[in-house]
């Protein structure tokens, strides 16, 4: 309950120089804050919606349009013609829906990749004594790890130190490869918070010391709360970035000290694999993670973990 009400204390620095109202921008570049959802009383059936600004209500698409899709991802696989509609719904101020109604899913669910940078941060480095690198380190998460933005983080009963690190994510708009860095902006659908949970006992002792099996355990990829569109974030490499464990600081950065920004990173992934729309980048954390701390700390059940961007939001997840 701390870290929720934390939470709102904050919402004037997330959404400082930041506003959706269609009014204040033509419509054709007005920035939205794309989310998926469940609507109570509906089953379980995904949604995708808009919100009028952070944290507020939230416009459905469907209703607005029933030829639109239900996921994020295929929204996303249609293009322009997409996101033209949510930008009409938006506008409109129609199909409105209370955000007492509605649950927040993860803005992505089941994305072809979610794509990992390991030792991204300047600072991060500094508090490991690790060597810059001189390329991307990249690892993944399945699919599967991915959560809610409100949705419970599992405690795995197969690891003991379980640990928090708050990054910038980002989703691939359209389809790709060896593409250029000063054309990847434009693959880049929009930004989100994600928390990159590891199982450090795994990622650092055991598996022969490869990353996957100790990011990867289920819950472990909490994202949201929505994609908010490139339009809407003027620099992604300067942003102030938090993570708070039962209200307390315990990383604050800023995306300024990023080694490989997003451009950079689009190029070099792509010149392995295509890249599709849903892709989810996780960009790499700041220092603050609790296995560098003395003595180190790791997450225990009733914690609460609050993951903070400047423009963007926060999630908030318990660990259960």
């Amino acid at each position: 309950m701390r870290a929720l009400l934390g939470s709102l204390r904050n919402l004037s620095l997330l959404s400082r120089s930041y506003s959706v109202t269609p009014q204040r921008r033509g419509l054709c570049n007005a920035p939205m804050r794309l989310v998926q959802f469940h609507h109570h009383g509906d089953g379980e059936g995904v949604r995708v919606g808009v919100e009028q600004d952070i944290g507020l209500d939230v416009v459905d698409l469907r209703a607005f349009d029933p030829s639109m899709p239900s996921t994020l991802k295929e929204l996303l696989e249609m293009g322009d013609k997409g996101l033209d509609c949510a930008r009409r719904a938006l506008s409109s101020g129609q199909c409105v829906l209370k955000r007492s109604d509605i649950r927040l899913l993860s803005p992505i669910l089941a994305p072809e990749k979610v794509v990992c940078v390991g030792l991204n941060y300047r600072d991060h480095c500094l508090e490991q004594n690790a060597p810059i690198p001189k390329e991307p380190i990249i690892f993944s998460k399945f699919p599967n790890a991915i959560t809610g933005p409100y949705d419970d983080i599992f405690l795995p009963s197969e690891s003991q130190e379980v640990d928090w690190e708050v990054e910038l994510a980002f989703v691939i708009g359209r389809r790709g490869k060896h593409i250029k860095e000063e054309e990847a902006l434009s693959y880049v659908a929009g930004f989100m918070v994600a928390n990159d949970v590891s199982a450090r006992d795994w990622q650092m002792k055991r598996n022969g010391k490869q990353w996957l099996l100790g990011k990867t355990f289920e819950s472990f990829c909490p994202l949201g709360p929505a994609l908010v569109t490139t339009d809407a974030v003027r620099d992604p490499h300067n942003l102030g970035i938090r993570c708070l464990v039962n209200g307390e600081n315990v990383q604050s950065s800023n995306t300024n000290q990023m080694i490989f920004k997003t451009e950079a990173l689009i190029s070099w992934v792509s010149k392995f694999v295509t890249l599709t729309p849903g892709d989810v980048f996780l960009t790499g954390t700041p220092p603050g993670v609790g296995v560098f701390r003395k003595p180190p700390v790791f997450l225990k059940k009733g914690d609460v973990v609050e993951c903070q961007i400047d423009l963007l939001g926060s999630i908030v997840n318990r660990v259960v």
